[in-house]
């Protein structure tokens, strides 16, 4: 797989900007890019996995603080625009921090209807119950996002259309996610 080839011979800066492109936290991306090399896909996204499981209060804050809400896809009708932008402020009001589902799986004309009703059925939560529930979905769009990095042969952070940083993978732009999305 040459971009797992390219990722495992990096320099540590390289390796670990492409890693925070997956996940902002900076111990995360560090674990990972000292753990090299990887001997394929399914090694690297175990140690991932591990990683995320290992963030600290703190290191999970950062990773959060990274995350911004997902946009709409050009030409949703303005009132998609108002109801998402409202959930994702009472959301953020609620937990301190933008809403983060992985919508792997869902075609991007599934996504705003899986994010709206997601949010409207989180926003009920407990928060130390979403806290868990926001850790395992930043887990698995770091999964995804890591993937998708390594199979696109990327060394570095790579800028993919209809990508970001937002809380979903199903991305917005300049980030190697998957389907999600974080609101």
């Amino acid at each position: 797989m040459p971009g797992l080839d390219r990722f495992n011979t990096a320099s540590d800066g390289a390796a670990e900007a492409a890693l925070l492109a997956c996940c902002g936290s900076r111990r995360w991306g560090r674990r990972i890019a000292t753990h090299r090399p990887y001997p394929d896909l399914h090694a690297l996204l175990a140690a991932a996995d591990e990683a995320g499981y290992d963030l600290s209060a703190a290191d999970m804050d950062e990773a959060l603080a990274d995350e911004t809400p997902a946009a709409l896809p050009p030409g949703a009708p303005p009132a998609a625009h108002m109801a998402l932008n409202a959930a994702h402020a009472a959301y953020q009001s609620r937990f301190g921090h933008a809403f983060v589902i992985c919508l792997d799986g869902y075609r991007p004309d599934e996504q705003p209807d899986q994010i709206l009703t997601a949010i409207r059925s989180r926003l009920g939560n407990d928060p130390d119950d979403e806290r868990v529930i926001a850790a395992d979905e930043l887990r698995r769009l770091a999964r995804a996002r890591l993937a998708h990095l390594v199979a696109n042969g990327a060394a570095t952070a790579p800028a993919v259309p209809g990508q970001s940083r937002q809380g979903h993978s199903g991305c917005p732009e300049g980030r190697p996610d998957s389907p999600s999305v974080p609101v």
